[in-house]
């Protein structure tokens, strides 16, 4: 008993330090994902060997391995819960022709739930409906939704990586580009909110570090950092959103927020884990929304599941002019700036 239990605490210290080696396979990728399951079986395994385990200096050194491993695990953790300051502020005055309503769903291509997804996006109400891993059949058969949403981006394809953008606003410059891999598309629209003004949408969905679909990162990463470059650069509010394959926490998104200056909702809020939908101990938030430091946050929400591995989620969000004054993305520093060209450069 006593040997699993230092067999699997060792497993553990160094799965949840692993991370730091920045690799772009995914055996280096992978473990940034279960941080908070990590965190919960450190915990166990240490209040195990406390009460069982015999005091010698063996002992001793796997249990001040798993207390630091914890306390390296809750510093991570800590940005996304309300003990950490909120990237982006509360909006606390109503202007609703400034305001834009997103959902965002990863269906599952094999899913046939469709009126579990139509049923959704009425409840829900958005004025952008972006819908990730859908096929042409997904496309036929959501084509009622085109009554409720007269402008659309549509890109079904049966890979998985299919994408279907419907909105209520205008939607201008529309463009399906494939910015890193031939067959995996990202959607670059501008929308024009009721007051007329025009907002950049990014709607990605790069492939995951695993081994059945891509065993290393880099793609991804680029896709990210390509995009991150464009939203800097861009001289009008600008939104990312979609199934980025990466949770909120990893080093590659904090990267991705460093160069893109955008902001992350769910820091100083909660983790909104969002995959995987039916295995309650094993979620992770992937599916994302970042956003310029000209919005403001109303309301952020995970929607109901309809069969998908993925549960939607809905975010609404409030542009004002003076909040660009009152919210500071990261700061950019020179390693991040050589580790994004870095990543950029390969493929």
């Amino acid at each position: 008993m006593i040997t699993v239990l230092y067999t699997l605490s060792v497993i553990l210290i160094i799965l949840s330090f692993i991370p730091l080696i920045k690799n772009d396979y995914w055996t280096f990728r992978v473990f940034e994902y279960p941080r908070l399951q990590k965190l919960v079986v450190s915990s166990v395994m240490l209040v195990s060997l406390l009460l069982w385990a015999p005091r010698n200096s063996f002992s001793m050194s796997i249990m001040i391995g798993l207390a630091g491993t914890i306390i390296y695990l809750v510093w991570q953790i800590i940005p996304f819960t309300p003990l950490s300051a909120k990237q982006v502020l509360k909006a606390t005055q109503s202007k609703p022709q400034q305001d834009i309503k997103i959902m965002i769903s990863n269906v599952y291509e094999d899913n046939t739930n469709y009126a579990g997804c139509i049923a959704e996006i009425k409840k829900a109400d958005a004025d952008i409906v972006l819908l990730l891993e859908t096929s042409h059949a997904w496309a036929a058969a959501l084509r009622s939704v085109e009554s409720d949403y007269p402008f659309s981006v549509l890109k079904p394809i049966d890979n998985t990586y299919g994408m279907l953008l419907f909105s209520k606003f205008e939607l201008k410059d529309s463009e399906v580009k494939f910015l890193v891999e031939d067959d995996i598309p990202s959607i670059h629209t501008k929308v024009i909110l009721e007051n007329g003004l025009a907002v950049q949408i990014y709607a990605l969905h790069p492939t995951p570090p695993v081994p059945n679909e891509n065993p290393r990162s880099t793609e991804r990463d680029k896709e990210l950092l390509l995009v991150a470059d464009m939203a800097r650069n861009s001289n009008i509010p600008v939104i990312v959103c979609g199934d980025l394959n990466d949770v909120a926490w990893s080093y590659t998104t904090e990267l991705f927020l460093k160069m893109s200056q955008l902001l992350d909702p769910r820091r100083g809020r909660f983790f909104m884990n969002t995959f995987h939908a039916h295995y309650p101990f094993m979620r992770f938030p992937l599916d994302h929304l970042f956003c310029s430091t000209d919005f403001k946050l109303v309301q952020m929400k995970r929607l109901k599941n309809f069969d998908s591995d993925h549960f939607p989620i809905f975010i609404h969000l409030q542009y004002e002019r003076m909040a660009k004054y009152q919210q500071e993305a990261m700061e950019i520093e020179r390693e991040d700036i050589e580790l994004a060209e870095d990543k950029k450069e390969k493929c």
